[in-house]
């Protein structure tokens, strides 16, 4: 799905819940971000899901037909066989779901990977071969994959992903606008010219914090640490630093041209409202997606 309008675009990222509440508490949560427009929201998925069509596909279904709001739904490559990828292709074509983020997820070290996709672009390119009607997006990384060897190495299995078909990317969160920039231009000097969205994640509890420090490979730079040395123990002053401090990386994307914004939510609708009550007029007039 490549942005269409001539400004940045807002996008959304929600995740499947494990529990009936917490799934009321999702539907809850995407009735109150549908006023917001967003271009797209999308939904993730596991290697841990016993079942894709039971919960990445049901909540983007509803996405669009509750909501009017184009979905994509989340693939990963490692644990799919093509028998499996045919299958979940043609119920996305019944539900009328035609936006596909490819991945090759995450490895699970007691569980053996599959052998038809051993990355994410040959799962693209499979999925491309099937049916080039679906809109492929792809992920990055503007600080490197943690799996790369280095930033040359990184940048080429990029642009295999977009000779295979992707439309778009979608980057990991980062907290460094610079590293972004920089990344950029890795990708312009490579002839990757196919739109970048900038993933954001506002950091708004003390425990998402301390996960992201102890899990994320990415850079955090010192006004970011000050936040959470300053407020990690005061939650709400935390959450109004950590949204202010997405909302002025938001702004610096937008007006140095970033294509769009894709705002990873965590499925709560208040930080997307709050950070599209600063931040929507700098997006540009999106014009009406119709879903046919």
């Amino acid at each position: 799905m490549i942005p269409n309008n001539n400004g940045a675009t807002l996008s959304f990222e929600v995740f499947p819940p494990t529990s009936k509440s917490s799934i009321d508490s999702l539907y809850h949560s995407l009735s109150q971000m549908e006023d917001l427009a967003p271009e797209f929201i999308s939904v993730t998925c596991s290697n841990q899901q016993l079942s894709l069509t039971d919960s990445t596909v049901k909540i983007a279904q509803h996405i669009q037909q509750q909501h009017q709001v184009p979905s994509i739904v989340h693939l990963t490559a490692a644990y799919l066989n093509k028998g499996e990828v045919d299958d979940i292709l043609e119920v996305l074509r019944q539900k009328n779901i035609r936006n596909i983020l490819a991945l090759r997820g995450d490895i699970l070290p007691d569980k053996p990977r599959g052998t038809d996709f051993q990355y994410a672009s040959d799962l693209i390119s499979y999925i491309k071969g099937q049916d080039d009607r679906f809109s492929i997006s792809a992920a990055c990384y503007p600080e490197g994959h943690p799996e790369s060897d280095n930033t040359v190495a990184d940048i080429h299995h990029l642009r295999e992903k977009i000779q295979a078909g992707a439309d778009q990317l979608v980057t990991q969160m980062f907290f460094d606008n610079e590293s972004f920039y920089q990344f950029q231009e890795k990708c312009q000097l490579a002839g990757i010219d196919v739109p970048i969205l900038a993933g954001i994640m506002p950091v708004i509890n003390k425990r998402q914090a301390e996960r992201i420090i102890r899990t994320a490979d990415i850079q955090l730079p010192r006004k970011f640490l000050a936040i959470l040395d300053k407020y990690g123990d005061n939650p709400v002053a935390l959450k109004d630093a950590g949204t202010a401090y997405a909302i002025d990386q938001i702004v610096d994307l937008v007006t140095q041209g970033a294509a769009g914004i894709h705002l990873y939510t965590m499925n709560k609708a208040e930080t997307a409202r709050r950070i599209y009550t600063a931040t929507n007029s700098l997006f540009g007039i999106q014009e009406t997606v119709e879903i046919s």
